[in-house]
């Protein structure tokens, strides 16, 4: 159980900065969130993977269910910054006033 913590939160230093450079915009998250989502990114894609694939042990580095956590932690840090009002800035989108 710790070791698959530990392992979430490894990929999630690399699976969180992924996510929000796929993303549009520049996302107003600290760096710790960032991390915390790509973990949960890292565990759900991990998850996913295995549950479609059946497969339960792969050689190797995991493409696919890394690709799958980019995506779903880039989910993940949209849905945040929903929840909390946090909105991106930089886009090219602006209310009209």
């Amino acid at each position: 159980m710790i070791a698959t913590i530990l392992s979430a939160l490894v990929a999630g230093i690399i699976i969180g900065p992924l996510a929000r450079l796929v993303l549009p915009g520049r996302q107003n998250i600290s760096m710790v969130m960032t991390v915390v989502l790509g973990a949960v990114g890292a565990l759900a894609g991990s998850s996913i993977f295995h549950a479609l694939s059946g497969k339960t042990n792969t050689p190797g580095i995991d493409w696919i269910a890394l690709g799958i956590g980019v995506v779903v932690a880039a989910l993940a840090i949209v849905v945040y910054g929903m929840i909390t009002g946090r909105e991106e800035t930089g886009s090219t989108h602006h209310p009209i006033t």
